[in-house]
This record gives C-alpha cells, structure tokens and sequence, in this order.
C-alpha cells in the first residue's frame, strides 16, 4: 500500500504552484539578459523595426491585457487611448506641418499627454463599464471609429487626413533618442516597467478585487465592492499604459495622422492581444513579436497584398488549436513532457 503524502504542518499552508505555462524567475532573467544583450549582435533595423516596434505594440496589446484578462472587458480604443497620447505631443510638441506645435519640452508635454491619455481611458471606461460581452466590444469600436473619423475631418485641431508630421524624439544628456540602440534600450525599460507594474499589480488587493469582480460581479456588489468604481479606475490605469505606448508609437513613427488610430489599427492590437495570450502579461509581447515578423517579412514570401492574410490565418490556426493563444500552446508542450516527482511508496 502507497505510503499518504505528506500533510503541512499545522498552521503552515504549502506554497501556491504557478499557473502551467507562465515563466519561472529563470525564464525572465534568461529573457532580461537576451533583450539586453540583443543591440550586441543585432543590426539598427532589427532593433527598431523589430525589436522596438514589438515592444511598442506589446505595451498596446498589454492594456488590453489588463482589462480582458484581468477585467473581462474587450476593449477595442486602446489604438484611440494611444492617439490621444501622440495627438497631444504632436500638438504640444513639435512638429513640421506648422499646424500648433507650440514647442513644449518634452519632459512637460511627455506627463500632459499620458495623462489626457489615461483621463480619456477612464471616460470610455465609464461610458463602457455598463455593458458585457459583444456590447463592451461593440460600444468601444464606436469610439474607435468615432475617434478615427473626428480626427480625419477636424482640421482646426488634428489637422485633418494629412494629421502631424516631422514628430522628432528628444535628446536627452547629447544622446538623440531616436538612435537605434537608444531608441530600442527606452522602449525596453517602459515595457518592463509596465510589466512588472502589471504583474505586481495582479496579486494586489486591487488587482484581486478586479479579477473577482470579473468572476462575479453580483457577489462583489454584495461584499460591499463598488464594482464600477473598480473596472473604470483599471480603464484609467490601462489608459497610462496605452498613454506610454502612444509616446513611444509618435517617436517611432515621426508623424500621427487618423489612419494611426483607425479600425485596422484597433483590431490588429486585438489580434496581437489574442495571438499571445490574455492571461498573463508576457502573452501581448509574444504576440506582437509574431505579428511584426509577419509584417516585416511576410512581402517577400506571399507579396505586398497578401500578408494581411497570413496574419489571418496565422490568429485562426493557434486560435483554432489554443484558445489561450501562444501561452496555451507552451503549457500544452510543458504538459506533454513534464513527469511529476516520486513521492515516497510510489510504485510499491
């Protein structure tokens, strides 16, 4: 007879095992050191358009994380959170269309334009909070769209269809941030930042309380939680993130116009989102790595007209075989070869 298994001390609880698939602290730090050492052997244009792009796109699809995976809110204005960000540096900013651009320094245009950007997250979060399912969809592709269409027609403020242009980086101590490895080590420092501001904020009492309000709304109510208290402050908190991510896309791109905060747009950070995986934070990274390769490379494999597609057909076959996307896909191949340990009188 099998010996029982060892029972905790009273009083003592074992520790809780991570969820299968999510990275163990030696993953992150091989990661950590990989991205760090990256600028070593990899060209200017595998940092930005590859390396720092996905950073850009990840931080995105990383708001999105938090209000899907965390809240269960399926957010389509994250690209629209973002272009109020890249609106307000280009406008506050410089620029070279002389539309605005009243010149301010970036160390003061940078926090005017994450807040407008996380103030302008909450109200489409208070507008939204009321719905469910389809509906939040629904409701914040209306305003994606909405937002898309404004911009095109308004010329007094957006400038119209032809927006901003000539958005430069800023220097900072003679180093122009714009500069390949510079602009790649700054997109890396604010995606783990935010990272691991997420996956702090995940085991936080607030962070609990909003993954127990997606559970069961009606029992928090009953707790005493204000419930949409609690979903609009994370559209605020996501909204910083998206915020970040509008900066860093400005710079990136040197110009914003409305086709930067569109509809294509808005459904391609959903894409990235899902790809990945929306249960933890890593996934939206994972995504946006696959998703820029595919954007990058795919005109010489299928042609100009044609990676969209295989953008599609990439997100239906790892949907269709892990609804957890990327993530999913990882804890399956762990689960295929994981064995678990011996515990004592095992096989007697």
């Amino acid at each position: 007879m099998s010996a029982a298994s060892p029972r905790p001390a009273a009083g003592r609880s074992l520790p809780a095992a991570a969820p299968p698939g999510d990275p163990s602290v030696g993953a992150h730090l091989g990661l950590a050191a990989a991205l760090l050492l990256l600028p070593a052997v990899a060209s200017g244009f595998i940092l930005v358009q590859i390396g720092a792009q996905s950073l850009i796109l990840g931080l995105l699809a990383l708001s999105l994380m938090v209000l899907a995976g965390y809240g269960g809110m399926i957010s389509l204005a994250q690209i629209t959170v973002a272009g109020i960000a890249g609106y307000t540096v280009a406008i506050l900013g410089e620029n070279s269309v002389a539309v605005h651009g009243f010149g301010w320094p970036w160390w003061l245009t940078v926090p005017v334009a994450i807040t407008f950007a996380a103030l302008g997250a909450a109200l489409i979060g208070w507008i939204s909070v009321r719905t469910q399912g389809i509906y939040t969809i629904m409701i914040t592709l209306a305003i994606a769209t909405a937002m898309s269409l404004f911009a095109q027609q308004n010329y007094t403020l957006f400038n119209g269809f032809e927006g901003f242009a000539g958005i430069p980086a800023p220097t900072l101590f003679g180093q122009r941030l714009r500069a390949p490895m510079a602009f790649y080590y700054l997109c890396l420092g604010v995606a783990a930042l935010c990272y691991v501001a997420v996956l702090y904020g995940a085991r936080s009492t607030f962070g609990l309380g909003l993954q127990a309000t997606r559970d069961n709304q009606r029992r928090m109510r009953a707790l005493g939680f204000d419930t949409t208290a609690h979903k609009v402050f994370a559209w605020f908190l996501a909204g910083i993130i998206a915020g970040l991510a509008g900066v860093l896309l400005v710079w990136f791109q040197g110009r914003i116009s409305p086709g930067t905060i569109g509809v294509a747009a808005a459904i391609n950070i959903l894409v990235i989102a899902v790809v990945g995986g929306l249960r933890h934070p890593i996934g939206p990274f994972l995504g946006a790595v696959v998703v820029v390769l595919i954007q990058t490379f795919a005109t010489d494999v299928v042609g100009a007209a044609r990676h969209n597609t295989l953008i599609g057909i990439t997100f239906l076959v790892i949907v269709y075989f892990s609804p957890d996307g990327l993530l999913g896909l990882w804890s399956r191949f762990q689960g295929q070869f994981r064995q678990n340990p011996l515990r004592p009188g095992d096989g007697a």
